[in-house]
């Protein structure tokens, strides 16, 4: 039996961020959110079932992963990324971020460069700059309705500030690129020459869409594997944010010594059971859950599309390579910050992410959640088309 994707399911009241917050973050309380990156769509049977079994135990005690855990992971990269990993690279953190804060600490001193290519996912310059490191930007060109890399621009950012390390949104959020081998060879052979350390952060790996395929930056090449923490997490896969859990893997033993130092600093010792249960359960079931994920999300897409080009067409779809997260350009609008914030939230009642937010390059552009029922997205769709036409009258 195929999954019911268009399934609405009640999340108010739930003490779910996306939902239940919205008041508290400075929006109406009947916004229609389609911002923070988890999906409106129930984990997948075969994960419920594995976290209820566990439940009925009744035991939450210390728990620790064995071989069996590993061994699904191993699979799962190996069958959808035909990247080999071994056990002793593993770390496990409650989150990616988490794991990016750690390598900023555990391979830079206060003070040192941390290099990023906005606009990008905005924990990635918050990382940074709590951890008083300085903030270097490589940014993104964007022409013709499609991002690139400024490769003369990020080797000179990184020999006039003495870059340390570089974090790689890969895929990218939220312009939705999927890097190409020439990309990311050149990204990383730049790195190579300068001693930069590459924390990659592909949570996003497994939403490719047709014409596209995500390669690993650690296994590029050798080399590259040496000088990569690579950041993997269910989460985004199977809807299990809430759960906390993410699986680093870090080839090079002197890096990984480094942030088990680190994250020992912290306190942090073992992932809660129930995120390891799920983890588990995803990676060894979900294969074809996720093919009919993809398939639907790929139907929002079309349905995204062809709306803005029929009704909206000032409003432009940055084509995405990858991800559920979309990035739209309503610079054609001709509005202020101010003014395109107000239409969005106050005379179209959605909640998305502004551009801003993502740094450099930000400027009148939003991001769009598209995980959600269709019929969710064809009332935020119609919503915001009634206020621009409103509004430009």
């Amino acid at each position: 039996m195929p999954y019911n994707f268009d399934e609405i399911i009640e999340r108010k009241n739930t003490d779910c961020i996306k939902y239940d917050f919205a008041l508290k973050r400075g929006k109406p309380e009947d916004v229609l959110p389609l911002w923070v990156a988890d999906m409106d769509f129930r984990t997948p049977p075969f994960v419920i079932d594995a976290l209820v079994e566990k439940s009925r135990h009744g035991i939450f005690g210390y728990s620790e992963s064995g071989q069996d855990y590993f061994a699904v992971l191993q699979s799962w990269f190996l069958q959808n990324h035909t990247w080999e990993v071994a056990l002793d690279w593993l770390v496990k953190t409650p989150g990616v971020v988490y794991a990016i804060c750690t390598a900023i600490r555990a391979l830079t001193h206060k003070g040192d460069s941390v290099l990023i290519q906005q606009p990008v996912y905005y924990p990635f310059a918050g990382s940074v700059l709590l951890n008083e490191r300085k903030l270097v930007v490589n940014q993104l060109i964007y022409a013709e309705n499609r991002y690139t890399i400024n490769f003369e621009d990020f080797e000179n950012k990184i020999i006039e500030n003495k870059v340390k390390l570089f974090i790689l949104c890969s895929p990218h959020n939220p312009v939705g690129r999927v890097w190409t081998e020439e990309e990311l060879t050149r990204l990383g052979d730049i790195c190579l020459k300068y001693g930069v350390t590459v924390v990659a952060d592909e949570i996003h790996a497994d939403f490719i869409y047709p014409g596209h395929k995500h390669l690993v930056f650690a296994k590029i090449k050798p080399e590259f594997a040496q000088i990569a923490i690579t950041c993997t997490a269910p989460s985004k896969t199977f809807n299990l944010a809430g759960l906390q859990v993410s699986n680093i893997f870090i080839p090079n033993p002197d890096i990984r010594h480094a942030f088990r130092q680190e994250m020992a600093k912290s306190g942090y010792n073992q992932l809660g059971i129930m995120g390891m249960v799920a983890c588990k359960a995803a990676y060894q079931n979900g294969r074809k859950w996720l093919e009919e994920l993809i398939n639907y999300l790929g139907g929002n897409l079309d349905f995204l599309r062809s709306f803005l080009n029929e009704k909206i067409p000032q409003v432009k779809l940055i084509e995405p390579e990858g991800t559920y997260l979309v990035w739209l350009d309503f610079n054609q609008l001709n509005l202020s910050e101010d003014q395109l914030e107000d239409l969005i939230v106050k005379k179209a009642g959605l909640w998305l992410d502004k551009g801003t937010i993502f740094g450099a390059g930000g400027v009148g552009f939003q991001r769009i959640n598209i995980a959600c029922p269709r019929s969710i997205l064809e009332k935020a769709l119609g919503q915001l088309e009634k206020a621009i036409k409103t509004f430009k009258q």
